[in-house]
This record gives C-alpha cells, structure tokens and sequence, in this order.
C-alpha cells in the first residue's frame, strides 16, 4: 500500500510539475524576449539566437515557484476530497503521505543549482553576445527611423543614412576620463565580432574636445567603439564573481586572495617607506588613495567569490524549502481549488524567504555576517516547514 501510494502521488506531483514548468518557462520566455526585443530593438534571427540562452535564465526562476505549485495543489486536493483521512484511517503515517514530495523537491534542488549556475555562467553571457553581434544591425535601424542612436558608451546623430553610408554623422564617445566628440562628411559602421568592438569609418572629419578641435588624417580614418567591458580573452581576474561557474570559483577565489595579500603588503610597504623617510603626506595623498583603494576593491571581490558558491546552493535548494512548507501547509488549509491553496502557500512563502534572502546577501557582502549567511532566508523556511511537519504528524 505505501509503496502504492508513493507512486500515485509522486506522479500526480510530476504532472502538475511539468505542465505548470512548461507553461511558466514559456511565460518567462516571452516576457525575456520581449524586454530584450524593446529594448534593443533585435531582428527576427537574433531572437531565435536568443532563445537557448534564455531558456536556463527562465527556469532558473520557474523551478521554485512550479514545485511549490505542483505539490500545494496535490495536497491540497487530497485534503479537501478527504484521500488524507481516508490514507490515516487505513494506518499509514501523515508522514508518509509528505515523504514524496520531499523526496522529489530533494532530488530536483541539485539539478536547480546546476541550471542556476549555467544561467549565470553561459546562459547571460551568452545572451549578451547575441545582442553585441546584432549591434550593427540595431544602430542602422535605429537611425533610419530616429536619424539617431544612444548607447552608455556611445551616441550617434545623422543627417541621413544612404544604405550604409551615414550622411553628417556626428559621434560622441563617453569615456571614463573624458567625453571626445567627432564630426565628418560621412561615415559607416562595421562589426569586429572577434574584437568585441564596433569599427567607425570616418571621411573628411574631425576630432572636437571642448573648445578646441583637430582635423583627422585625410581619408577614411577608423575609430574602434568598444562593445563589451569583459571581452572573451579577458582573464578570471576582472571577470564578475557573479559570472563565474562553480568549479572555476574555487581556484579564483585562491588567486584573489594571493592578490589582496600582495596589495596589503604594497600598502603597508609604501606606508613604512613614507613615515622612515618623513614623507607623511604622501600616506594620504594620491599614491596611498590608490593603493587603499586598490586594496578595498581586493577584498570586496574576493567576499563576493566567497559568497558566490553559498548564493547559488541557496537558490537552487529553495525548492526544497518552499516544497517544506507548502506540502504541509496545503494539507492543513484542505482546500481543492488549485489558485487559493496556491495562493496561501506561495504568498507567504515569497514574502518571507526573498527579504531574508536578500537581508543575507547584504550582510554577508558588508562582512557582518559569514558568507553562508545567505543561506538565512532557506534556514527560517526550513524551521517554519518542520513545525508545520510536526502539526500534520499529530493532525
């Protein structure tokens, strides 16, 4: 009987589960593909090149939120039709009407992680390649309509554009340190998809920075315009820890930290240099501004790449903690109607774990509390699940 009754439930949950993961990821999908399509404007081929990239990104949000659906609707079935006291009165624990769904939400949180890590690591990056590749084709349509484009690292404004001749085109490049401007006859635009870079051709122009301007070489002169703050040969060490997958985290993490022993060293170095040689000033001035600076930048990346590894588990185990309390929770409010047993389990589960959740994080980056501090939002679930576990016991 109980092993009878384990298959039963376990593939009512399965059913639910996939239809509702099906049903929620391509509502993911559409939403992701149509932000991006707004936002940046992308043709029919960039989209389908999107969509595989999309797909981890969409379930990695669709994971929790589908479990915790599949099983508050089939407890919550089961309670209201009476199938739970029907089960207790034939002598089988409540306990062991909850075993499957624990089992399968225990079971689904490391393949959880694992979509979570791919999503962050190849499934991002990979999205926002497919929108640097369609950068030419973008700025082209956007200035054919709107005789201009806009960018955080760029500005384009023309007069007209001739295929791919830009008529009068004037370029402003915002730079970290300086704003440089440029004017000519003409123009046109092409990608270096292996530079990671969009190439301007200039005719007959110009260079203007503030008040005064330098006529450019005669001829068609090339200005690179950089796409991407992390191109593809650019080492782990400027790379986010965000975007880093798990198994590369652990041997950055041991590099970081030979970087930041490396930098308070010069620190302390250039700080016993300044006071044995009566140079005082010198330990607050530029020199020492920057190498503290360097220094604080150090340890707070290597606190991120500390982190990093606890944020993803806590992710992708939030299945399992939302299936904790929503199992339960849907056998106590005996309801069969789908949307409010759901709506009871999810709400409070939502409201509870992702402001714990995010109280963690913060935490654990100011370094108020360890790294797996972020894990705060699943431990007060897991406490609340195990008291709701102990009232369906004696229920």
């Amino acid at each position: 009987m109980p092993t009878r009754l384990t298959r039963y439930i376990l593939a009512e949950i399965m059913k639910i589960f996939v239809v509702a993961l099906i049903a929620l990821t391509m509502l993911i999908l559409l939403i992701g593909v149509g932000r991006t399509l707004l936002r940046e404007g992308l043709g029919p081929l960039a989209i389908v090149q999107l969509l595989p990239f999309l797909l981890p990104v969409s379930l990695q949000f669709a994971f929790p939120a589908t479990a915790l659906f599949a099983v508050s609707c089939v407890y919550g079935r089961m309670a209201g039709d009476g199938e739970v006291s029907t089960v207790k009165a034939s002598g089988i624990s409540p306990l062991r009407i909850l075993q499957p769904a624990i089992v399968f939400a225990f079971l689904l949180s490391p393949f959880a992680v694992y979509i979570s890590d791919l999503a962050v690591s190849w499934g991002r990056p990979g999205m926002n390649r497919v929108v640097m590749l369609s950068i030419e084709d973008i700025v082209y349509r956007k200035m054919r309509s709107q005789h201009s484009y806009t960018d955080e690292r760029f500005s384009i404004h023309v007069r007209n554009v001739d295929g791919k001749r830009l008529e009068y085109p004037t370029v402003t490049m915002h730079g970290a340190e300086e704003t440089m401007k440029f004017e000519a006859r003409e123009g046109q635009l092409s990608l270096d998809a292996d530079g990671e870079q969009l190439i301007l051709i200039l005719v007959d122009g110009r260079c203007v920075r503030g008040d005064s301007f330098q006529v450019l070489a005669p001829g068609p002169t090339r200005i690179p315009i950089p796409l991407s703050d992390s191109p593809r040969d650019q080492d782990q060490s400027t790379t986010r820890p965000g975007d880093l997958p798990l198994w590369a985290i652990s041997e950055e993490r041991l590099n970081q930290d030979t970087r930041t022993h490396a930098a308070t060293g010069e620190l302390a170095a250039q700080t016993s240099f300044s006071i044995l040689t009566s140079r005082y000033d010198e330990i607050a001035g530029a020199k020492g501004s920057e190498m503290r600076a360097k220094l604080d930048g150090s340890r707070r990346r290597l606190m991120r790449l500390k982190i990093a590894p606890w944020r993803r588990l806590a992710e992708g185990f939030s299945c399992f903690f939302f299936v904790l309390i929503g199992a339960p929770l849907a056998m106590i409010s005996r309801t069969s109607d789908y949307w409010t047993t759901f709506g009871r389990c999810f709400l409070p589960t939502l409201l509870m774990y992702y402001p714990l959740f995010i109280l963690g994080l913060n935490q654990a980056k100011d370094g108020a509390i360890p790294p797996y501090g972020v894990w705060l939002g699943n431990v007060a679930l897991g406490a609340i699940g195990l008291i709701l576990v102990n009232r369906v016991r004696r229920y």
